[in-house]
């Protein structure tokens, strides 16, 4: 399954759910925080070594992937397109790893 039969399934189950599917429909600001809240979550588990059962790590990032996915769609954003765009970019990047392992050790 690619990335785009994973978002036709998350928008069939919006539809169905009746979460929203148009821009008009949801608070966009609240999508982010929920995707926001969901990364929180993610390293509350990680933190706490919760790796099976309920509201494990991985369960965690697959909430954001749905959230971030179903956002996308709302928008009809070719996220795969983004994605892979995205990618290339970073190829040519060069980061500054001296200063950002100072900033991150703050």
């Amino acid at each position: 399954m690619d990335i785009k039969d994973l978002s036709k399934k998350i928008l069939d189950l919006v539809r169905e759910k009746g979460f929203g599917l148009k821009p008009d429909e949801i608070n966009v600001g609240e999508k982010i925080a929920l995707i926001h809240s969901e990364l929180s979550e993610a390293l509350d588990a990680y933190r706490k070594k919760r790796f099976e059962g309920a509201d494990n790590f991985g369960e965690e990032l697959a909430d954001v992937i749905v959230r971030t996915l179903h956002l996308a769609g709302i928008f009809d954003i070719d996220i795969e397109k983004e994605i892979i765009k995205k990618i290339e970019s970073n190829k040519d990047r060069e980061w500054d790893w001296e200063n950002l392992n100072e900033q991150n050790s703050l």
